[in-house]
């Protein structure tokens, strides 16, 4: 027994021993034991779903059964050219870049003022500010917009006291971007889309202001550049990947997102929206998951377009 144990213990370092020199002097298989269970999931789950999504979209659906026939067919991307279709995508391409625009206006003052101004004390208060709302949920969110813009909510109330009321009803005139109130209309959408998507503009601009040397902008000012010709020339050239690396995350979760159009919105219809109707209510895989390759394609054109302009380097 004794003779046996004794054994045991002396092989088992031994082949302990043995791993640890293979895996040192083969770095490859301990690369790839390392990334082969999160590279199995993207291959098999992530890059696996969008392979059956894209096929899916190439079937069509049989107008008297109602099921699917697995027959190659353009008739799914052919419908997504009605003006119907148009219009939601065009509707929801210019929300995107609308709250991209906005997010990216709000957010670089107070990046500013946190890379450049804030002490280390209120710089971490105002990484609490910014990170706060992250951590509630999301459907908390949008409905309690949608409590605060309603004709009931406070918003009108303090407009009301303002004695401002017209104007809100003059912007709830427009056509387009306005409704029966805020809470039902294109504007109320895109107050909730900024509010929602604002952190996630703040952190890579803040980021890339933090890189940015303060001798490059006592250099300019040394030269006899003015304030604006500063900004203009020295600090938003090095500042705009971060903006690009921002608008990336509110350009793309905007594109995709249903729940503020359901919950703000009215009868016009957004992606997301069109494809959970075609799944959901309709039963037309193939045409939602047509629907679902355009966002896919627009990201994959802006993600090119933000790699020319240097944004993965600032995430």
């Amino acid at each position: 027994m004794a003779v046996a144990s004794a054994s045991t213990q002396s092989t088992r370092p031994g082949l302990l021993n043995r791993i640890s020199t293979t895996l040192y002097t083969h770095h490859w298989l301990l690369l790839l034991m390392l990334f082969l269970l999160p590279l199995g999931y993207m291959i098999v789950v992530y890059l696996g779903s969008l392979v059956a999504l894209l096929i899916q979209s190439f079937y069509r659906l049989d107008d008297f059964s109602g099921k699917v026939v697995h027959e190659f067919t353009l008739k799914n991307y052919l419908a997504l050219l009605q003006p119907a279709n148009l219009a939601i995508i065009f509707r929801t391409v210019t929300m995107a870049a609308a709250v991209t625009i906005a997010c990216a206006l709000l957010a670089f003052p107070l990046a500013y003022y946190i890379a450049r101004y804030a002490s280390p004390r209120a710089k971490g208060w105002l990484y609490l500010a910014v990170l706060l709302p992250l951590w509630s949920s999301y459907l908390v969110r949008v409905y309690a917009w949608k409590l605060i813009l309603s004709r009931e909510g406070i918003l009108m109330y303090f407009a009301n006291g303002l004695r401002l009321g017209w104007i809100v009803e003059g912007v709830l005139g427009l056509p387009a971007i306005g409704g029966p109130s805020l809470a039902v209309s294109a504007i109320g959408m895109f107050i909730a889309f900024t509010y929602v998507w604002l952190p996630y503009m703040v952190l890579p601009i803040q980021a890339a202001l933090e890189r940015v040397p303060r001798s490059y902008l006592e250099a300019s000012s040394d030269l006899g550049a003015s304030p604006n010709q500063t900004f203009r020339n020295v600090l938003l050239p090095l500042v705009f990947p971060g903006i690009v690396a921002g608008s990336i995350f509110t350009f793309s979760l905007t594109l995709g997102d249903f729940i503020v159009p359901t919950v703000l919105g009215n009868s016009a219809f957004f992606i997301g929206q069109a494809v959970l109707a075609y799944q959901g209510t309709a039963g037309n895989l193939p045409l939602a998951a047509a629907f679902t390759v355009v966002p896919m394609v627009i990201m994959i054109l802006y993600l090119l377009g933000a790699k020319k302009l240097g944004a993965f380097e600032a995430l």
